[in-house]
């Protein structure tokens, strides 16, 4: 039992997605949209085109059964995410089809853990233009010590010695983590109680590609001006779990035109999340 080691480099078949603007319209929700974002929050305002808020990419796209196989017979309970980053090649549409692989990067051996990075890729059906790719890091607790490849290190994006620019907090409501997994996410640790406590946790934890959405969110906001197709790469690597009822604290700075890094603290004291973002065509 444990993570394959030798899973780099399988790549699944492709799956094709086709989403509505109602699925649009559940994840923009699941993120914290309000009725002050309507573009993204609402399909029927007077006068407002509907707009994908640009992470919806991390939902559109899964690793499917294949991916999961492929890595292996471990603790599902022993897994978390590690890192996501998201590069939108073109803004994606409020409904729309996707065609989409993906592919085992490496199996790194980081001692106390197994490291599984993955990257998906989606493009349009109709005309095989890329719309965007995903990378991601699947950290699984206890696999690792096998004296493997400890593999490339998470470059970590260091704020500048100054006040943010832009200081942006979002509530995680009660019930945050019961509309996100609406967009696919049934993990039970986010729902299930039991679950949650043989995983470690006291309580049901926020998905932590919701709290990367909530990022996301405010970096459209105050990078973008609510503008999708500025919308360019957001990469971050997860410190620490977020629950719901926390007060999700994000300061930004942009650093040069186009390039943004933020962290994101729950409740101003517990870094939870980090990274790096660039505007289309920035960096």
């Amino acid at each position: 039992m444990g993570v394959n080691r030798d899973a780099a480099g399988f790549t699944s078949s492709t799956t094709t997605r086709t989403w509505s603007t109602t699925d649009s319209v559940v994840y923009a929700l699941g993120i914290g949209c309000g009725v002050d974002e309507p573009a993204f929050s609402t399909d029927d305002t007077r006068g407002v085109e509907q707009r994908a808020v640009p992470t919806m990419a991390v939902v559109l796209a899964v690793p499917g059964p294949e991916i999961v196989a492929a890595m292996g017979d471990y603790d599902r309970r022993k897994l978390v995410h590690g890192s996501q980053t998201t590069i939108v090649h073109s803004a994606i549409p409020a409904a729309g089809s996707i065609g989409y692989s993906s592919t085992i990067l490496g199996v790194y051996d980081k001692g106390s853990g197994a490291a599984v990075e993955t990257e998906t890729r989606a493009t349009d059906p109709a005309t095989g233009r890329p719309v965007f790719t995903n990378r991601s890091v699947a950290f699984i607790r206890g696999d690792g010590g096998w004296g493997g490849d400890r593999g490339p290190s998470q470059p970590k994006a260091t704020p500048p010695d100054r006040k943010a620019d832009h200081v942006v907090t979002q509530h995680v409501a009660e019930n945050q983590a019961l509309i996100y997994r609406l967009s696919g996410d049934r993990n039970p640790l986010h729902s299930d109680p039991e679950f949650a406590r043989a995983a470690g946790f006291d309580r049901p934890i926020l998905h932590g590609l919701c709290t990367y959405g909530m990022v996301g969110r405010a970096l459209l906001a105050q990078v973008c001006g609510g503008d999708a197709e500025a919308f360019g790469e957001l990469s971050a690597r997860f410190v620490a779990p977020v629950f719901p009822g926390d007060d999700l604290v994000i300061s930004i700075w942009e650093t040069e035109p186009g390039v943004a890094v933020f962290e994101g603290h729950r409740d101003e004291d517990q870094l939870v999340i980090a990274g790096r973002f660039l505007t289309a065509g920035g960096g």
